[in-house]
């Protein structure tokens, strides 16, 4: 982030430059930071929306299985089942999202 405002500090010091001038130059610097952060909301909101997907499978499986006469204490226990088996399919996941998000932040900072 130091370089960052280095780099922003950098645009300032051309008594040269127009406004539009300077104010492109500070979004460039900034462009880096903006990429990084589309990343890691990109990722976090895929692994989201699988978690989510996981979640409504279970409860249609629980709804599916009430509708057909199932007792609810058992359809119940089942739904928690199904919902902690989700909880742990993506907390394996949390290790891949963790190093493909290093690996785009690496990259960007190149």
């Amino acid at each position: 982030q130091g370089t960052m405002f280095r780099c922003s500090a950098r645009c300032c010091e051309d008594t040269a430059a127009s406004m539009q001038e300077v104010q492109r130059c500070i979004e460039r610097c900034h462009a880096p930071l903006a990429r990084a952060q589309a990343l890691v909301t990109a990722e976090l909101e895929h692994f989201q929306d699988r978690l989510s997907r996981c979640s409504l499978q279970c409860s249609d499986q629980a709804k599916d299985a009430l509708e057909s006469g199932g007792s609810e204490p058992r359809v119940r226990g089942q739904l928690d089942a199904c919902l902690a088996s989700c909880g742990e399919q993506h907390l394996r996941l949390v290790p891949a999202m963790a190093k493909k998000m290093r690996d785009g932040l690496a990259a960007i900072e190149q």
